[in-house]
């Protein structure tokens, strides 16, 4: 049994393009390697059991096992992420949150099937996991406290359109929120925002339903 620690050293050099990630996690050690570097501490697994650092590395298996006597002592890389109990393997895995990572615009399922070779249903599912993976509490889960809401209408004012357009948009009707969309927003007193498009701002929108803290 080898030590972890000079399996799981910090990595000198990242991927930067999607094909040196994509080449980069083909190696199985290479995704271990990499996942245990942004998970623990220095790189040095930690038991998720007890606690102990006193870890140690089954090449053979790819698996860690703790050197203090307990159940489960035997653990993997995967254990306690969203790839758990996901049959599909880091190779997929890592590159999909490469790319959701490094794309300022995000990506879509059918972007990701096409990149990994996974079909359009399993990219569509994995997405979800990662960005649900990737909220915090700035940016995940229900308001609570004290929040504020409006709402308002976006779109361009009438008086700048063209004829034929404006015609087209409002029907003969007078401006204010004909032909805007309305967007509601929801901030909680010294945290964070939420903001959505709603069909309509009413009192019992969609939107304060779901963000209402019961």
């Amino acid at each position: 049994m080898n030590e972890v620690q000079s399996t799981t050293k910090p990595l000198a050099v990242e991927p930067e393009i999607l094909l040196e990630a994509v080449v980069y996690f083909q190696n199985p050690d290479n995704c271990i390697r990499y996942l245990a570097a942004h998970r623990w501490i220095d790189g040095v697994p930690v038991c998720p059991s007890c606690g102990s650092k006193d870890v140690g590395f089954i090449a053979s298996r790819r698996m860690f096992q703790c050197k203090t006597r307990h159940p489960k002592a035997q653990f993997s890389i995967k254990l306690g992420t969203i790839f758990e109990d996901s049959p599909l393997g880091l190779d997929k895995w890592l590159p999909a949150m490469w790319m959701i990572a490094s794309n300022r615009n995000g990506i879509s399922s059918w972007e990701l099937h096409r990149a990994v070779k996974v079909t359009q249903k399993t990219a569509w599912f994995m997405l979800h996991r990662i960005r649900l993976a990737m909220q915090d509490e700035g940016h995940g889960g229900k308001l609570s406290g004290e929040v504020e809401v409006d709402e308002t209408y976006i779109g361009g004012k009438a008086r700048n359109m063209h004829a034929d357009r404006k015609k087209r948009m409002l029907g003969g009707k007078a401006g204010g929120s004909v032909g805007k969309t309305a967007v509601q927003g929801l901030l909680q007193r010294h945290g964070k925002v939420s903001a959505k498009v709603v069909g309509e701002a009413k009192r019992k929108s969609p939107c304060r339903e779901r963000q209402r803290d019961r």
